[in-house]
């Protein structure tokens, strides 16, 4: 089966140049540099590409998840589908707060904040090699029952509804703010803003970030990128220099508890040589 946000590429071409024409008659900075907007999307179709071939290996894993699993939702019902929405959710929302969390897994992530622009081409700012990760994540919803096409359709979905997101044009949308994940609550997700590191790590709902404590209303206009900021435009770099990082303090630290903590513990993490 053809995943969902294969199919909506070019949708997701349509909209960015929409959003840029639209930016530029309104004389607004969104699209200020085009070296960012092309590497944006650039990064996009390298991450399907990638997407592809790291998904032979995760289908597989799905698929024996599943086959063990000692229950199966019936994919002709309608609620296996409702219970799915939300579970699929829920797991975004797991592995979306441990990418930002661990460091391990915020060496694929960063490539998504490394912007300091928030449009629409930011959205298909993804890593090429998270494929090789974030299965952990997610297999165990075929081990729920959910067979691996189901997963991939409404998961493809979830990915879909976070594109429109990613946009400045849009203010607050009354009371779905307090149930939907919405530009407004996107935006504080991408500012380096104090307040706003580290939160509203939703998918498509926001009330797990209500739940669980990483909720934050947008108040101030945030500031984008990264602590750390890269420079320059090139992709491979983008994709990589957060594992660079990761090795030059796994280097400087003795013990292994302490390397352990450069790659496991917080990005932010200040680990002490031991002397």
């Amino acid at each position: 089966m053809l995943n969902p946000v294969v199919i909506a590429i070019p949708v997701f071409a349509l909209l960015i140049a929409i959003e840029a024409i639209y930016a530029h008659f309104r004389k607004s900075d969104e699209f200020s540099d085009r070296w960012d907007t092309w590497s944006n999307i650039f990064m996009g179709f390298m991450s399907v590409v990638f997407g592809a071939l790291f998904g032979l290996a995760t289908g597989i894993v799905y698929y024996y998840f599943y086959s063990i699993a000692p229950f199966k939702f019936p994919a002709d019902a309608w609620w296996s589908w409702a219970i799915l929405l939300f579970v699929d959710d829920l797991a975004y929302y797991i592995f979306h707060r441990a990418s930002h969390e661990v460091r391990l897994l915020w060496n694929f992530h960063v490539v998504h904040h490394s912007s300091e622009h928030y449009n629409l081409s930011v959205a298909v700012r993804q890593s090429w090699f998270s494929g090789t990760v974030h299965w952990i994540f997610y297999a165990p919803l075929m081990l729920l029952g959910f067979s691996p096409w189901m997963f991939a359709t409404m998961h493809g979905f979830n990915l879909i509804y976070q594109f429109w997101i990613h946009t400045r044009f849009v203010d607050r949308i009354g009371w779905l703010e307090y149930i939907l994940n919405t530009p407004s609550h996107h935006r504080v997700h991408h500012g380096v803003n104090p307040e706003y590191l580290d939160k509203n790590y939703g998918g498509i709902f926001i009330f797990w970030d209500r739940m669980f404590g990483t909720f934050e209303p947008e108040v101030e206009t945030p500031r984008y990128g990264i602590i750390k900021p890269i420079t320059g435009y090139n992709p491979l770099w983008i994709n990589t220099h957060a594992w660079f990082e990761t090795f030059r303090a796994m280097k400087a630290v003795r013990g292994a508890a302490n390397k352990l903590k450069c790659l496991f513990g917080s990005p932010n993490l200040e680990v002490v040589e031991n002397v």
